[in-house]
């Protein structure tokens, strides 16, 4: 006789059985696609073999890191690879979740990292010849060169009036990233047809696919269209203004009145030298010995600004100044008035749009496989864990056990190395700011040490500066260098005679203060500018 023990004990574990198949089922159908890279992509990847896309793929680690991932390894090259998938990915019922990771080890300058959800092969395409002309329904993720940074979402969807598939461009996508850290791009497609977008699982946009304002060009095309048979009459009047024709110009309109006149109350300011040239020749200057009559011309000794000038108000001719001529009142236009024939500006008459229509829902095409398709001019792009499921759950697990372990450890390090520059960087400005000032005790500074230490002491405060006051002081450095190596100038005669004038009223009476005397001496330093010698053409 049978033991009733040992058939409840298989009926037990037939029904444990049946629940865990039914389970594994239920999660299965939840990851349509699952691709976490850790065995080699190869024989189950296929890499095109199209010849423009050179770029090798690589199943390498994320640095830092044990977990494997799809890697573009050269600069500046084209990549196509692609899966398919077991079974479609239906997109019209339910909510489909579209997720993967992507890291710029390298940082992204000018590329894309971006992901295209392909149509079925039956629409025109094969694997091996995977390109930029295969048809998706959707392609979305990271693509930044030059003005473009954003998130992608582009959706493929075919007009039933037309038959076309046109592109519509998700407007204001988020940014991408701009670290080198590894993120995860999320995209939630949900049967009321909402879209969000989601970057390291925070909500960075929302849309409806069948809104007028979320995409561009709209779903849903506009019901009426301009005529494109449609033209402007010849006597089609769009100017909304005219000139008066019964207008005409006053008799005492003068339009020969110049702009500007004379001012008649200005007066000559006391001092000015009229006799006195603004340039003199240079006293100083002599004839080069190699200097030939006949091949170069007569020589003249170059010009320097005329001493005697700097204290007058000016010198030569005097002239009075120019003032704005009250009478002055330009070509004279007709006044403008209301255009009796305007008609407005013209546009064509709308018409029926021929491909216009109205659904409740897209007509999403499904996803038969994953194609990576870019160009970039970085290398180093890792691609991880691909996600399609029908449950954002399910993309919420796998971003809190799988991105977010690698994420945080990827910012620690960040923030380490980041006080490690830090700190070696502020260990680098001591020692440029010692060396500095060490230089700034040097007796050939003179009268500059004191400018040149109060800049030092600025740069040492104020980071945001230090670069521009460190010019400052190189040109300083520089400029008296130039000084000992090739001397000063000689001070002109006439200011010599006033500087010894000075010192004596000065000694005499002794009064005055230290600024006073430091400004006399500084005038009295100050030498005419000199200008290059010239030869004077023949």
């Amino acid at each position: 006789m049978e033991d009733p023990n040992r058939k409840i004990w298989i009926m037990q574990y037939l029904l444990l059985l049946s629940a865990a198949c039914f389970i594994s089922q239920l999660y299965a159908s939840d990851d349509q696609l699952y691709e976490s890279f850790d065995d080699n992509f190869e024989g189950r990847w296929i890499v095109s073999e199209k010849q423009d896309y050179t770029g090798v793929w690589k199943h390498e680690k994320s640095e830092g890191h044990d977990d494997y991932g799809l890697v573009v390894s050269e600069k500046a090259r084209k990549y196509a690879i692609v899966k398919e998938l077991e079974e479609l990915a239906d997109l019209k019922d339910g909510t489909t979740v579209l997720q993967y990771e992507v890291r710029l080890q390298n940082g992204l300058e000018c590329g894309g990292a971006y992901i295209k959800y392909l149509r079925p092969q039956s629409s025109g395409w094969i694997a091996k010849e995977f390109d930029n002309e295969s048809p998706y329904t959707i392609m979305f993720g990271p693509d930044r060169c030059g003005a473009t940074n954003k998130v992608h979402f582009i959706l493929k969807h075919k007009n039933p009036k037309s038959g076309k598939y046109i592109e519509h461009h998700l407007k204001f996508p988020p940014s991408v990233p701009s670290d080198k850290l590894t993120h995860v791009y999320t995209a939630i497609l949900t049967p009321d047809n909402e879209l969000r977008i989601l970057v390291d699982g925070e909500e960075k946009k929302k849309a409806n696919f069948l809104a007028e304002d979320d995409f561009e060009p709209s779903l849903i095309p506009s019901k009426t269209i301009p005529d494109p048979d449609d033209k402007k009459p010849e006597d089609w009047d769009e100017r909304a203004k005219i000139p008066d024709p019964d207008s005409t110009k006053p008799d005492d309109w003068d339009e020969e009145a110049p702009m500007e006149v004379e001012d008649d109350e200005a007066e000559k300011p006391e001092g000015w030298l009229d006799d006195e040239p603004e340039e003199v020749d240079d006293p100083e200057a002599t004839k080069p010995e190699d200097w030939d009559d006949e091949e170069d011309g007569e020589w003249e000794a170059p010009k320097i600004d005329n001493p005697k000038c700097t204290e007058a108000p000016g010198c030569g001719e005097w002239k009075r100044p120019m003032k704005r001529n009250p009478a002055y009142k330009g070509k004279w236009q007709p006044p403008l008035i209301d255009n009796p024939s305007y008609k407005g500006i013209w546009k064509p008459q709308e018409i029926d749009n021929p491909e216009y229509f109205e659904v409740e829902k897209p007509d999403f095409e499904p996803i038969a496989a994953v194609g990576i398709e870019i160009w970039t001019m970085q290398d180093g792009i890792v691609f991880d864990n691909i996600l399609i499921a029908s449950d954002e759950k399910v993309a919420e697990s796998y971003r809190e056990s799988a991105w977010k372990p690698k994420f945080e450890a990827e910012k620690l390090k960040q923030k380490e190395e980041e006080t490690t520059e830090s700190d070696g960087l502020k260990g680098v400005q001591k020692v440029v700011f010692d060396n500095l000032y060490k230089v700034a005790d040097l007796p050939f500074l003179g009268e500059h040490k004191v400018k040149v230490l109060d800049l030092l002491e600025k740069a040492e405060k104020q980071a945001n500066l230090t670069i521009g006051i460190l010019a400052s002081i190189v040109v300083i450095f520089f400029s008296i260098f130039l000084k000992l190596i090739f001397g000063g100038k000689k001070k002109p005669a006439a200011v010599v005679a006033e500087t010894k004038k000075t010192e004596v009223a000065e000694s005499s009476n002794k009064e005055g203060s230290s600024e006073e005397k430091e400004e006399q001496n500084e005038d009295a330093a100050a030498a005419p500018t000199r200008r290059r010698t010239t030869r004077r053409d023949n």
